[in-house]
C-alpha cells in the first residue's frame, strides 16, 4: 500500500509531504512546482515502510492542463492497487477545495483529509467543527500545519490505523443525516451544480467566520496586484533583491573564498608547481600559466586555479545570495503576485503571465528555469519562453563574471550590455507572437496570501538548490578547462582563429583568440567570459564579446534540457534564432561603440526591421484567414 497526496496547487502538499518523508523538496508558493511528481517513504507506527507520493496540484479530476492531466493518470493507474489518498485540503478555502474532495469520496479507496493551513484559518477568523466535517465525509480530518509540524503526528496515526485494518473501508462518504441524502448525492454527482449544492450545504454546516478588519498585509497584498502601485512595488522589490544578492556575494568573496584560497589553495598549488617542474603539459593542465610568475586564479586555466576558483570562489557567493532572495520570494508568495502584474506585457510577447516564472528563476541558473517552462500549457509558448530566455536572460554565474569583469570600467557599460539584452528580449517576444500561429490562453492562478517564511524549510531549500548548482558548475568548468587545454596543446585553436579571423575581426572587431571563449560558451557562459580576461581588450571588445556570448546560445546543461523540452526541431530552430540574433546585436554594437554608424542609424534601422517583419507576418495570417474562408 502506498500513500499518494492529492489536492489544489498551493495548498502546502510538498510541505506535508517533506514532513511524512523528510525528504528535502522544493515548497513553493505558485502552481507548477510539483508538475514532476515526487516519491519518497515513510515509517509507519507499526515500524514498516511504505512509499509516499507527491501527486501534481489539481483542482479536479476533469483534467485542463498537464499537471491536471499527470494527477488524473496516476490516480487512475493506482484505484485498484489498495493505495490511501491523503487529500491536503488548504483550511483557508474550504469550499473551493471540498470540489476535489468530493470527487475523491466517489472512488473506492481509503481517503483521509489533511486539513492544512489551520494555523492560518484561525489568524483569518475561520473556524470549522473537524467533528462535524469528519461525520459528513464520512473518512478521518485531522487538522495541520505542514510548516510547523502541527497535527502531522496524529495524521501519521490515522494512516497507520487505516493501513493496520486488515479490511478497510474502500471509500468515504457523505454522512445520511445531511441535507443531500448518499441515493440523491449518487444520481446527480455527474452534474457540477449539484455538486457544489452539496459543498453549499456542507459549508453552511461546519464553517463560520468572525469579522476581522482588514491588516496592513492585506492592504499590501492588494496593493502589490495595482498596476499603479503594483509596478513601484515590483520595483523596488527587485531593487532590493539584486542589492542584497550583490552586497551578500561581493561580502563572502571578499571575507571568506579569496582568504580561503589565498591561504590555504595557493600555497598548495605553488608547491605543487614546483614539484611538477614549472612547465610542461601536466604542469599547464592541472596548474596553468603563470602570470608575472605565480598562479593567476582567474587567468591560469588550470583545473585546481581557475577551475575551482571560478565556480567556488567567483560564482558561488552570488549564486548563494541569488537562491536566499528567489527563496524568501517564493515562500513569501510574491512571485504570484509578479505574475498577475506583468500578465499584459507577457501576452504581447505570447505568453501569459505564468512566464515570468521561468524567466526569474533564470537570473539563478538557466537549467531550472528551461524545466520551470513546463508550467506553460502550449507548445508554442513554451518555444517563445526557451527563446527569449537563451537570448535575454544572464545566470547569475555569468553575472557574477561580468560585473567582475565589466564593472571596474563603470556601471554605464553595464547599462549597455544589459540594456542591449532586454532590447533583444523585447524584440523576440514581440516578433516571434507575430509569427507563430496561435494565441497565449488567459492566466488563471491563484494567488497565496503573504506569509512568512520558515527558516528550516528556506534552508532546505536553498541547500538543494545549492548542492545542484555545484553538482552541475563543477565538472562542467574542469571540462570546459580541459576542453580548452587540449585545443591548444593540439594546435586547434591556431587553425580555428585562421578560419574565423575574418568575421570576428571584420564584423566584431574581436582578435582572433576571442574564438576559445566563443568555443567555451557551449560549455559554461561564465567561464568563458573569465577567459575574455587575459586577452587584454579593449572595454568596446569586452562589451561586444559579452554581449555575443550572453545571447548567441545556452549552455550545455540548458541545451540538454531545452532539447528534451522542445524537441529536436523546435531547438533547431530556436538555435538559429540565437545565432543571427547574437551576432547582429554583436556586430550592431561594435559599430556604434567604434562609431563607424551613428546611434540614431542604428534605431531607426532596427525599428524599421522589426516592422518589416510584422507586416509580412500579418500579411502571411490574412492571407492564410481569407484562404480558409474561402
Amino acid at each position: 500500500m502506498r500513500i499518494l497526496l492529492i489536492g489544489n496547487p498551493n495548498v502546502g502538499k510538498s510541505a506535508v509531504f517533506s514532513r511524512l518523508t523528510g525528504t528535502q523538496v522544493i515548497i513553493s508558493n505558485y502552481s507548477g512546482t510539483t508538475v514532476e511528481f515526487t516519491k519518497g517513504s515513510t515509517v509507519l507506527r507499526t515500524g514498516e515502510t511504505r512509499e509516499v507520493i507527491d501527486v501534481p496540484g489539481t483542482y479536479s479530476l476533469e483534467p485542463t492542463c498537464k499537471a491536471e492531466e499527470v494527477a488524473v493518470s496516476m490516480l487512475e493507474s493506482m484505484l485498484d492497487e489498495g493505495d490511501i489518498i491523503v487529500n491536503v485540503v488548504d483550511a483557508t478555502h474550504l469550499e473551493r477545495n471540498l470540489y476535489l474532495t468530493l470527487q475523491l469520496l466517489e472512488r473506492d479507496i481509503p481517503v483521509v483529509v489533511a486539513l492544512n493551513l489551520w494555523d492560518e484559518a484561525r489568524h483569518k477568523g475561520i473556524s470549522i467543527d473537524v467533528d462535524r466535517l469528519e461525520n459528513i465525509l464520512g473518512v478521518p480530518v485531522v487538522p495541520t500545519s505542514a510548516l510547523t509540524g502541527e497535527g502531522i503526528d496524529i495524521l501519521m496515526d490515522r494512516i497507520s490505523g487505516i493501513m493496520e485494518d486488515s479490511d478497510p473501508e474502500p471509500r468515504g462518504g457523505l454522512d445520511t443525516a445531511s441535507q443531500f441524502s448518499i441515493e440523491e448525492y449518487r444520481s446527480a454527482r455527474r452534474f457540477i451544480n449539484e455538486r457544489w449544492s452539496e459543498i453549499g450545504r456542507i459549508i453552511a454546516e461546519v464553517q463560520t467566520i468572525s469579522h476581522r478588519h482588514h491588516t496592513f498585509i492585506d492592504r499590501l497584498e492588494d496593493a502589490s496586484i495595482q498596476p499603479v502601485t503594483g509596478l513601484i512595488i515590483a520595483i523596488l522589490v527587485m531593487y532590493l533583491a539584486f542589492k542584497a544578492v550583490g552586497f551578500i556575494g561581493e561580502g563572502l568573496i571578499t571575507y571568506v573564498f579569496d582568504p580561503v584560497f589565498e591561504g590555504v589553495v595557493r600555497p598548495v598549488v605553488t608547491k605543487l608547481g614546483v614539484v611538477l617542474g614549472s612547465e610542461g603539459f601536466l604542469h599547464d593542465l592541472l596548474i596553468g600559466h603563470l602570470v608575472n610568475g605565480e598562479v593567476d586564479f582567474e587567468a591560469s586555466m588550470g583545473l585546481l586555479t581557475t577551475g575551482l576558483y571560478v565556480p567556488i570562489a567567483m560564482v558561488l557567493p552570488y549564486v548563494f545570495a541569488f537562491y536566499v532572495a528567489l527563496s524568501i520570494l517564493e515562500d513569501v508568495g510574491y512571485l504570484p503576485r509578479l505574475a498577475v502584474l506583468v500578465d499584459n506585457l507577457m501576452h504581447a510577447l505570447g505568453m501569459h503571465g505564468y512566464a515570468i516564472i521561468p524567466m526569474v528563476l533564470g537570473f539563478g541558473c538557466n537549467v531550472p528555469a528551461a524545466l520551470a517552462t513546463r508550467i506553460l500549457e502550449s507548445r508554442r509558448e513554451k518555444f517563445i519562453c526557451a527563446t527569449m530566455l537563451s537570448i535575454g536572460i544572464p545566470c547569475m554565474a555569468q553575472t557574477a563574471m561580468v560585473v567582475g569583469l565589466i564593472g571596474r570600467y563603470g556601471w554605464q557599460y553595464l547599462a549597455i550590455i544589459y540594456g542591449t539584452l532586454f532590447i533583444l528580449w523585447l524584440m523576440i517576444g514581440i516578433v516571434l507572437n507575430t509569427i507563430l500561429p496561435g494565441s497565449s490562453p488567459p492566466l488563471l492562478m491563484e494567488i497565496p496570501p503573504y506569509r512568512l517564511p520558515h527558516p528550516k524549510v528556506l534552508g532546505k531549500k536553498v541547500w538543494m538548490r545549492i548542492r545542484v548548482f555545484l553538482a552541475d558548475a563543477i565538472p562542467y568548468v574542469l571540462l570546459g578547462v580541459l576542453f580548452v587545454n587540449l585545443l591548444h596543446v593540439s594546435g586547434i585553436i591556431d587553425s580555428l582563429s585562421r578560419v574565423f579571423a575574418p568575421f570576428l575581426t571584420g564584423f566584431l572587431g574581436l582578435p582572433s583568440e576571442a574564438i576559445v571563449a566563443l568555443l567555451m560558451g557551449f560549455l559554461r557562459k561564465d567561464v568563458a567570459v573569465g577567459m575574455l580576461s587575459p586577452l587584454g581588450l579593449s572595454i568596446r571588445q569586452l562589451v561586444v564579446a559579452v554581449i555575443v556570448l550572453s545571447a548567441y546560445f545556452p549552455c550545455a546543461a540548458t541545451f540538454v534540457v531545452l532539447l528534451r523540452e522542445l524537441g529536436p526541431f523546435d531547438m533547431l530552430k530556436s538555435t538559429l534564432i540565437m545565432l543571427v540574433v547574437a551576432f547582429g546585436a554583436g556586430g550592431l554594437t561594435n559599430l556604434v561603440m567604434s562609431k563607424a554608424v551613428p546611434v540614431g542609424y542604428v534605431i531607426v534601422g532596427l525599428i524599421a526591421l522589426v516592422a518589416i517583419i510584422l507586416l509580412v507576418a500579418r500579411a502571411v495570417r490574412i492571407t492564410r484567414t481569407r484562404k480558409f474562408e474561402g
